[in-house]
């Protein structure tokens, strides 16, 4: 490919509503361009990138007997019916009626099709295991679109169903699937991916873990354990806290005026948070009930665990009516007013000589202890973990706290959607069983721009070989030079019948203007051919990523280019 010819601006600054750098450098380097909020059009460096991602995910699927196929994009509102997603979903599915009236949904994930693909094919036990999977275009409606590829609404993804006879054998592929994911991260040049302990949300089955790429400039937080290696997402993270024992008080109300919040209570009383318990009020999105979340009051509540347990979507309480006996400031678990869901972190348990609100203004009740002035509470996990806190694997005190950005999933679906759907096979016994699923994602836009979020200077991407839009870029400076065109050119042509993937930058340009747009390209291996070269013998070959630079004489360079970009490939194998 020739720089005359190619599609697409390359420029130096930085739009300004690029937050993280592989959105800015993937912008002003001729990626992508915007059509409205997330949702892109994809230059060819980027389709380059993604078809290579997608070859390596090919190549690792085909290795554990995965069979390829395609579904839809548009479904009919009947199959997500069957599963009871098209109801429970929210505003993320895209749904509308086709010319017959028929409402459809756009796909933003395919388990019901590959359900309906499946059933009353896979009759018998001898048809099982299986694995189908597909690489299509998706649209998730997302609330918040960001960072470029990472988080958009229209985007291409590998999903992956299993289907078993036994959750034996489903565990077992899911370790196959789990090292392919690695396999997979590794070969596309980021092998620092973690698979972390996750939330199933919305798909869900009991066991899942995501894949994350610990960065800085991730969105989601990870819980790390140094000590022993245990890794989740903070949504999934257990909380362990230890609470320290104090002296037994009886259980007192106290006036403490204007103190509404956990520090100007702390500050009016002298204690420390731990010593207190705060409340945090929520409501049912379905009837706009109260629920009211007792915790330790220098710790947060996690609204996954929250939502796990509760079984149903909540938000917190925007406005708390004086109807429902709540006295927002001074709420407590003694004496609250009935009809209201009270949920308890177990970061309480234990504790004695704590405050808490006395659901009266101005008043708080010190000496509480749960397990003597209110038995018979249950206790239960809902707090977000924090730094430094109590590791749930090897009990220390070693929990550290992390970014990542989620580049995969995988999923133990169990039953959910086979029996939702009534699909069933013959078993060996001669009855009908509903076979046991598996499910695993990856995006394959947003691992092209994870790698770039993490694979870059402040000049540009510096694409690993694998996965690079091309594996040389020639820079022919002063191409109207006669020597310096031949020896280009017959550099260009030798790579290319040997088959190196060249981009040629053949352009009348400045070498300022040259060097920023490859730097921007981030092509692997660069070949600088101009009149100083000529001059002394030589063509000068460096790497991206700085780490060599050599002049090699001109009629000994396809052949030394041609190694080296071997010898980089390799070490993606």
């Amino acid at each position: 490919m020739k720089m005359s010819q190619l599609l697409g601006y390359r420029f130096k600054e930085t739009p300004a509503d690029c937050q993280l750098a592989s959105h800015a450098l993937m912008v002003r380097g001729g990626y992508m361009k915007q059509m409205c909020n997330g949702i892109y059009s994809l230059y060819m460096p980027t389709k380059r990138v993604t078809r290579k991602i997608e070859s390596i995910i090919r190549d690792e699927m085909d290795k554990i007997d995965g069979q390829e196929v395609m579904f839809p994009v548009v479904m009919p509102a009947s199959l997500w019916e069957e599963s009871g997603r098209y109801s429970a979903i929210g505003q993320e599915m895209a749904r509308f009626k086709d010319r017959s009236g028929n409402p459809v949904v756009l796909g933003m994930t395919h388990e019901e099709a590959a359900v309906h693909l499946a059933r009353g094919t896979a009759q018998s036990y001898s048809n099982y295991p299986f694995m189908i999977y597909q690489i299509q275009t998706k649209f998730r409606d997302e609330a918040r679109a960001r960072g470029g590829l990472i988080r958009v609404r229209e985007f291409t993804m590998k999903d992956a169903y299993s289907f078993h006879t036994s959750q034996e054998d489903l565990e077992a592929y899911y370790e196959l699937c789990y090292k392919a994911y690695e396999n997979i991260f590794r070969r596309a040049g980021v092998p620092e991916v973690v698979a972390v302990k996750s939330d199933s949300g919305m798909m869900g089955g009991a066991v899942s873990h995501e894949f994350m790429l610990l960065t800085d400039s991730g969105e989601d937080t990870i819980v790390l354990c140094d000590e022993c290696g245990m890794r989740s997402n903070m949504e999934a993270a257990d909380c362990i806290v230890e609470n320290e024992k104090r002296e037994e008080a009886p259980l007192t109300k106290v006036l403490t005026p204007e103190t509404k919040t956990i520090e100007s209570l702390c500050e009016f009383l002298g204690y420390d948070p731990k010593q207190t318990g705060k409340a945090v009020v929520y409501q049912k999105n379905m009837t706009d009930e109260y629920v009211i979340v007792f915790i330790r009051g220098d710790l947060e509540v996690n609204e996954t665990k929250l939502r796990n347990y509760l079984g149903e979507e909540i938000h917190p309480a925007a406005v708390i009516t004086e109807e429902s006996g709540i006295v927002a400031g001074f709420i407590g678990p003694v004496g609250l007013a009935d009809g209201i869901t009270v949920v308890v972190d177990q970061s309480l348990k234990g504790t004695n000589n704590i405050v808490v609100g006395a659901n009266e203004e101005n008043y708080h009740y010190t000496g509480l202890n749960i397990e003597r002035d209110l038995p018979g509470t249950q206790f239960v996990d809902v707090a977000k973990t924090y730094e430094g806190a109590i590791c749930p694997c090897c009990g220390k005190k070693s929990i550290r706290i992390s970014r990542g950005i989620e580049v995969g999933n995988i999923f133990q679906l169990g039953t959910k959607y086979t029996k939702s759907m009534e699909m069933t096979y013959i078993g060996s016994d001669g009855k009908p069983h509903y076979p046991i699923m598996g499910c695993y994602g990856i995006g394959v836009g947003r691992l092209a721009a994870s790698v770039c979020e993490v694979r870059h200077d402040d000049y540009g991407p510096i694409w690993p070989m694998s996965i690079a839009p091309w594996q040389v870029h020639i820079c022919a400076i002063k191409s109207t030079d006669e020597t310096v065109r031949a020896t280009a050119d017959g550099l260009y042509q030798a790579l290319q019948a040997a088959g190196i993937e060249v981009i040629y930058d053949d352009r009348k340009v400045s070498a300022g203007n040259m060097f920023s747009d490859a730097d921007l390209l981030g092509v692997p291996v660069r070949v600088v051919v101009s009149p100083k070269t000529v001059k002394r013998g030589a063509v000068e070959v460096s790497m991206r990523d700085k780490s060599m630079r050599e002049d090699v004489e001109p009629d000994k360079a396809a052949q030394f280019i041609m190694d080296l970009v071997h010898a980089e490939l390799a070490k993606y194998q």
